[in-house]
């Protein structure tokens, strides 16, 4: 309202310009959601925890990071969905290890990153990041046993 008063021209495009980025993420942001319901309402609370859960081990933190390193979604639509899996039986490694290697290790992005770093360095910075990911999950694991 302050905004509004001070400067409504200024704040009739802000808001504008919200509403445009709105647009633009949406779609991806209720996609992804969609599949995560999808993926819930076919594996139920215990196949996810067998997957998943505390008793996945390093099977469970190698497959969310390699599912992370070749998914190509937005954070703000990862966390959501990071905490949706939690709720229903996924370990904090896990989930972990999909966030950073989501955030940090790029396949499907690999070849345009190659063409603006060169392939020895592309491949050196997502082996290392997906390295990292792994090493995220354990010290996640170990922090929340603590």
């Amino acid at each position: 309202m302050i905004s509004l008063i001070k400067d409504s021209n200024k704040t009739v495009k802000a808001l504008k310009k919200a509403i445009m980025s709105l647009e633009k993420i949406l779609p991806q942001f209720l996609t992804v959601i969609f599949l995560v319901a999808l993926a819930i309402a076919f594996l139920d609370q215990e196949k996810i925890t067998q997957l998943l859960g505390d008793n996945s081990g390093i099977w469970g933190i190698l497959a969310a990071s390699i599912v992370g390193s070749i998914t190509l979604i937005p954070g703000f639509v990862a966390f959501p969905a990071a905490a949706e899996l939690l709720e229903n039986g996924a370990a904090f490694a896990p989930i972990a290890a999909f966030v950073s290697s989501l955030m940090m290790v790029g396949i499907v992005t690999l070849p345009l990153e190659i063409s603006y770093f060169g392939k020895k360095i592309s491949i050196i910075r997502n082996s290392t990041a997906f390295v990292f990911s792994i090493i995220a999950a354990f010290f996640v694991s170990w922090m929340v046993s603590i």
